[in-house]
């Protein structure tokens, strides 16, 4: 099939040829950004719409996780096993003051 193809450097060298081969070249690539611009703006679209989704689902999560306070922290007057928190907690640390009275 290639053999029945004229090839020779007149042809080649023709401006118009050189012309319509620059204008397909650039028809091409430019076609090529277009498609490569589309798919990612279809694909940032479908990444917000999915955030805005899981923002939306889990927002009622988000307000029942700000009333709670941080895992760990104990506050002043909550009761563990049966006994209520009081004093002061420092770095972490906490004392305790128990008034006992004196036996004499």
């Amino acid at each position: 099939m290639m053999k029945n193809l004229p090839y020779n450097s007149k042809n080649l060298s023709n401006p118009l040829r050189k012309l319509v081969v620059f204008v397909a070249t650039a028809t091409v690539i430019g076609l090529a950004l277009m498609f490569t611009l589309a798919v990612f703006a279809i694909l940032l679209a479908a990444g917000l719409i999915a955030l805005a989704y899981i923002w939306w689902k889990t927002r009622e999560l988000r307000k029942q996780m700000s009333n709670f306070p941080p895992r760990g922290v104990v506050m002043e007057g909550e009761i563990i096993e049966g006994e209520e928190i009081r004093g002061e907690v420092i770095e972490g640390e906490a004392s305790r003051v128990v008034d006992t009275p004196e036996e004499k």
